[in-house]
């Protein structure tokens, strides 16, 4: 696969995991794009302007993670706003990743975390997260981040776990290595998806973008847009049902559902 790295130069986890990637391998064909604004608000990711870009197929941003609690958190996700866009990209648009991509570097992660904690002076969690935030690109993405508070951000052998999941994208190829991998769109539940964590680690479904349940009423809109933006072709719907609000609210996520053309299973059926 080709890809590439992000990172702003006012991130302070960024330019970490960029320092310890640099010292893990010496990788020339992989470029590594520095942008002068914050992360989440560099609209302006182009071939254009880094031509280095061109012909890549997949752009990992490389950035903090911050959260009210502050817990010590290794993160993935993918970018876009299913509806306001204060934190960066465009109201109600959300970028194109890949459901395989976003499966096989949770995977890495966790078994990197594994096979590394005992280096790390605390205990940090591996999750996803639910779509959000910018920038908007057209070069298909997602976020790694390290978190929350500085003291993290700092942790050399923490960000060196997040580097060394970026560099083994060099080992994946494409789909044909995975052909019973499914991939689907997961919708309800939490900002933190802990059940979509264990389904997205142990199960054949490959989970590209996340709608939480602050984020509905669900709209054919925004299903489309998770459908559309989801490189693999996405013939079914993960629902957190008991994350999805009242009766009304599911019902209306089915109906979406359904005249949309896709199959749904609700998560509680998944085996993992």
């Amino acid at each position: 696969m080709r890809f590439a790295i992000a990172y702003s130069k006012l991130n302070s986890a960024g330019k970490l995991i960029i320092e310890e990637f640099k010292q893990l391998a010496y990788a020339p064909q992989i470029p590594v794009i520095e942008l002068k604004k914050e992360t989440i608000f560099s609209e302006d990711i182009s071939e254009k302007k880094y031509p280095e870009l061109r012909n890549i197929d997949f752009l990992v941003f490389a950035s903090t993670h911050r959260s009210e609690k502050g817990n010590p958190s290794l993160s993935l996700h993918a970018p876009g706003n299913w509806r306001n866009a204060e934190l960066g990209g465009q109201p109600g648009k959300v970028c194109k990743t890949s459901a395989f991509v976003l499966k096989y570097l949770f995977q890495e992660l966790n078994k990197n975390y594994e096979d590394n904690k005992e280096k790390l002076s605390e205990d940090y969690s591996i999750t996803l997260e639910v779509t959000h935030h910018g920038p908007l690109t057209q070069i298909p993405c997602c976020f790694i981040e390290l978190g929350s508070t500085e003291k993290q951000w700092g942790d050399k052998e923490a960000a060196k776990i997040i580097a060394k999941t970026i560099l083994s994208l060099q080992n994946f190829t494409n789909h044909i290595e995975h052909p019973n991998w499914i991939p689907v769109i997961g919708i309800g539940g939490p900002h933190y998806c802990n059940n979509f964590n264990k389904i997205q680690l142990n199960s054949n479904y490959a989970i590209s973008h996340l709608i939480p349940e602050y984020a509905l009423p669900l709209t054919e809109s925004m299903l489309k847009e998770a459908e559309q933006k989801t490189l693999e072709q996405v013939k079914e719907v993960l629902i957190d049902w008991k994350g999805c609000g009242n009766s009304e609210s599911r019902q209306n996520i089915i109906n979406i559902i359904e005249k949309y053309g896709l199959k749904h299973k609700r998560i509680g059926k998944v085996k993992k």
